[in-house]
């Protein structure tokens, strides 16, 4: 008997380390198809947006101990550095409105975003200053359509420098001034909305982002929204500060959507833990039926696992993984069915066996689809196979059975 369950774990240990080869070359596969496909939908549909707050400066003589960092500078002209003029106020809406795009066999989050703010400036300096103002658009490589530049409500010349749309005008002082910008546009992955490079004051704010999806998720180190109302297709999130002080952003991650090559890595990596369960299962049935079933018939049955897995990465290759996953379970079914059918018989073939690989190939594949979910189905199982497999052997005499 201890040869038999030898031999039975060698052909486990084996199996196992054809799925993690398996597992590995179809995430470096993924992996490297990943980075070439996202680069050429980035340059087609428009990269992660960063959107940051505009600003308002202006010009003045630097201290007399400064050292000019403009090379050209003389005793004519004397170096100048540029001081910011506080942002009073901001209203800012954006409505972000979920496509997946398809490039090649993966499927990318790309999204639409209308953009509108209304800012406040206020020239607390104590003199009449000439006032740049500065509203940066949120990336190089973006298209930018219905675009809205209003100084005090009215259409003003703007200029377009360094990825930022510019205009200068006079402030007395104590004056203010109201901008109001906008425009249509599009990113991937995640849209973000900055204060400042560093951490930064910011006064009277409120955000608005409506999106057309509920699987919202908000990134590592950002802004939590302030408030959260649901909508008939998504959410309307909020975040509204009187007087905040911080370095942290607003930033909102698009939901991804089912990748096939990534989750055939997953279930193959998880395949070990799959046979081990069928393996556990079967030898009990036939110890307790007193079954011959030599370890080399358990050599064809993990044979038979492993091509649930093998077919299951190629095949979603051409077709989607929800058709190719009863495909590979059906083909993988019929190899053990049929096999054991000949080796032992129909009854134990269709029904012990063929009831097991339903529910610890099948199943627990499945559970990869529902994410967040996979350990616990996993461990639920884990435990009624353990129940059943104790009220089964409770009256067994172990020590006669490893006599054998």
């Amino acid at each position: 008997m201890f040869k038999r369950i030898l031999a039975i774990a060698f052909i486990f240990v084996c199996t196992s380390i054809a799925w993690f080869i398996l597992g590995a070359t179809i995430f470096s596969h993924s992996s490297l198809l990943d980075t070439r496909l996202k680069r050429q939908v980035a340059s087609l549909w428009g990269d992660a947006q960063e959107q940051a707050a505009p600003g308002a400066f202006y010009f003045r003589p630097a201290p007399a101990d400064a050292k000019p960092d403009d090379k050209t500078a003389t005793a004519a002209r004397p170096p100048v550095e540029s001081a910011a003029i506080g942002l009073a106020s901001s209203r800012v809406k954006a409505r972000l409105d979920l496509e997946y795009r398809q490039k090649g066999l993966l499927w990318y989050s790309t999204y639409k975003v209308a953009f509108s703010g209304n800012y406040r400036f206020e020239n607390t300096t104590g003199g009449a200053r000439r006032v740049r103002i500065s509203f940066p658009l949120p990336s190089a490589k973006a298209v930018y359509d219905d675009i809205v530049f209003l100084i005090d409500g009215q259409a003003a010349p703007y200029g377009n420098q360094g990825n930022s749309l510019v205009f200068e005008r006079e402030l007395a002082a104590g004056e203010a001034v109201s901008l109001e910008a906008g425009y249509r546009s599009q990113g991937l992955d995640s849209w973000r909305y900055l204060f400042g490079k560093e951490v930064a004051q910011v006064r009277d704010f409120e955000l608005v982002a409506t999106t057309n999806f509920r699987d919202v998720d908000f990134e590592a180190n950002t802004l939590a929204p302030t408030e959260k109302k649901p909508t008939p297709d998504g959410w309307q999130l909020a975040w509204r500060y009187k007087n905040l002080l911080s370095g942290s952003q607003i930033a909102v991650a698009m939901p991804q959507k089912l990748q096939p090559g990534p989750l055939a890595g997953e279930i193959s990596f998880f395949a070990p833990v799959s046979l081990l369960f069928f393996f556990f299962v079967i030898f009990l049935v036939v110890t307790l039926r007193n079954i011959d079933l030599h370890p080399m018939n358990y050599f064809f049955l993990a044979a038979a696992f492993f091509a649930f897995h093998l077919l299951l990465a190629y095949l979603v290759d051409h077709i989607s993984i929800h058709a190719a996953f009863p495909i590979c379970s059906a083909v993988s079914i019929f190899l053990v069915v049929s096999y054991l059918r000949l080796a032992v018989g129909i009854r134990f073939a269709a029904v012990e066996a063929g009831l097991a690989q339903v529910v610890y190939l099948v199943l627990f594949s499945y559970a990869f689809f529902f994410k967040g979910y996979t350990g616990l189905a996993v461990t639920i199982g884990a435990i009624l196979t353990l129940f059943v497999a104790m009220q089964a052997t409770g009256r067994i005499r172990w020590a006669e059975k490893f006599r054998v």
